[in-house]
């Protein structure tokens, strides 16, 4: 699952001709920097939900035989996202990605795949340290044990990639909820955990993103 429906305010003018996900990095869009981790493992089907300016990903994404779904009136947020998409995605678990982030690297996709312990875990993030997560000036999000385990607090960066187990998905009342509800009730049974990316991430949010996006990867192909 490919989340592609944000606005991209934070783009500012770059967004205002394209969706977020079809901004080039290094030469292609980010998404198929994100396609391109995906084909690399075989992941399939893939979905990628969407919004703003549809029509534009719809005409980019099937031909390279990617499903999508688009959240009208509203965006669902990720928690509502994901939901709204599990017809298309099939029995759980569901590996989920963010469209705005670029990895240098392995993959991640099969760093996660090869971690994941359902009888243990509800679902697996791919977090970054912060002094490789490049351009990221917050405190962290997670802080994880020697085993994986993982509570709230400054520490590692979530990268935007997670094995998610959806059955709790369908407890949830509110049409549109983030996906951090899902993990609190994870975080209360033990059973989030977080993987460490030996690698390095940007997060392409903002215009500054792109540049620093590509001087990683020039520095990684040294």
């Amino acid at each position: 699952m490919m989340f592609a429906a944000g606005f991209g305010t934070r783009m500012q003018h770059l967004t205002k001709d394209r969706p977020k996900p079809l901004i080039e990095v290094a030469g292609k869009p980010l998404i198929d920097h994100a396609l391109a981790l995906a084909h690399a493992v075989g992941a399939g089907p893939i979905v990628a939900n969407l919004h703003y300016k549809a029509d534009q990903l719809e005409a980019h994404l099937h031909p390279r035989g990617v499903q999508t779904i688009t959240e009208q009136p509203d965006i669902l947020e990720t928690g509502g996202g994901l939901r709204n998409a599990l017809p298309l995605l099939g029995p759980d678990p569901v590996i989920t990605m963010n469209t705005d982030a670029i990895w240098a690297g392995p993959n991640p996709l099969s760093l996660i795949m090869d971690a994941w312990q359902p009888d243990k875990m509800d679902a697996l993030l791919v977090c970054v340290p912060r002094d490789q997560a490049v351009g990221h000036s917050g405190t962290g999000d997670f802080i994880l044990s020697e085993t994986g385990q993982m509570t709230r607090g400054p520490g590692a960066v979530f990268g935007g990639i997670q094995i998610i187990k959806t059955t709790a998905l369908r407890s949830i009342a509110d049409e549109k909820f983030s996906l951090n509800v899902v993990w609190n009730m994870m975080l209360a049974q033990k059973r989030l955990y977080g993987l460490t990316y030996p690698g390095r991430w940007c997060d392409v949010g903002h215009p500054g993103g792109i540049a620093l996006a590509q001087d990683m990867l020039k520095a990684a192909d040294v």
